[in-house]
């Protein structure tokens, strides 16, 4: 009970992979299905783009409580109301009521498993991980808040890197838990994850704030200075990241009345 299968998830953990690899999506969107052993429904968690194959897979693995939405990219919420409707109307919960329905009554203790809604706003302002719990087994599911390899982007305007800094603080909390990601390998340490994120952030936005004392007044100018060799294929996301980091700085300083050099010209 809780132990792990040949794959190295846990045995009430099976991933099914989305065919929709990619520059942003890694190998592909993580889906993820949920069943203690023993039980008659399981969870979905992400049941990503609206591929009929894919879903097709998902729904063998049925019946299902519940199709869960970490955040509302396409990548991953996609294909959520197809699947429901193959499954004869499971419903989909998600914090944006564009996505579904809200968690509330769908989560806690119930078929076996343990499940808990944790808020990550950042990545996106709806973006969400689930911690759930069977035996002695813990798992945090993480979407796009933190990936199995690389780092998430946080585009403005939907993105919110403080609030982004503040959801990685709250993942920090739980150390030594199994972290399973919307798209890339799982990892051992959600907390580790996330601690490192923190770093990669904070270097991150010293590097903004000396491009912009060099005289970058731009997102696109902060790129050419702190991703000088990005991939042409992935420029856009550095862009979006860049405005987020510069309304980050520009809300800090604004609350603390001073201004790195520069900033006060953007």
């Amino acid at each position: 009970m809780g132990g792990a299968a040949d794959d190295g998830l846990p045995a009430w953990v099976t991933l099914l992979r989305a065919p929709n690899p990619g520059p942003m999506t890694l190998d592909g969107t993580n889906t993820w299905v949920l069943r203690a052993p023993g039980e008659t429904l399981g969870v979905v968690i992400d049941p990503g783009p609206l591929d009929e194959s894919h879903l097709a897979r998902i729904a063998e693995h049925g019946p299902f409580r519940s199709i869960l939405i970490t955040h509302g990219h396409y990548d991953h919420v996609e294909g959520a109301a197809r699947l429901s409707r193959l499954l004869g109307g499971t419903p989909v919960l998600a914090a944006d009521d564009e996505h579904g329905e809200p968690f509330d009554g769908y989560l806690g203790d119930s078929d076996g498993l343990d499940l808990k809604k944790i808020d990550t706003p950042g990545h996106t302002a709806d973006s969400v991980c689930f911690l759930v719990e069977h035996g002695n087994v813990r798992a945090m599911f993480t979407g796009d808040t933190i990936l199995g390899r690389g780092s998430t982007v946080v585009a403005a305007p939907d993105g919110d890197l403080g609030s982004y800094l503040t959801s990685l603080e709250t993942l920090s909390a739980y150390p030594n838990v199994l972290m399973l990601p919307g798209h890339g390998p799982a990892q051992d340490d959600v907390a580790a994850l996330a601690r490192g994120y923190l770093d990669h952030r904070r270097e991150r936005l010293a590097q903004v704030v000396a491009a912009v004392e060099a005289g970058a007044e731009t997102p696109e100018q902060v790129v050419d200075l702190v991703y000088p060799d990005i991939d042409s294929a992935i420029r856009f996301a550095a862009i979006f990241s860049a405005k987020a980091q510069l309304d980050y700085l520009h809300h800090k300083n604004r609350e603390s009345g001073t201004r790195a050099n520069g900033l006060d010209r953007l």
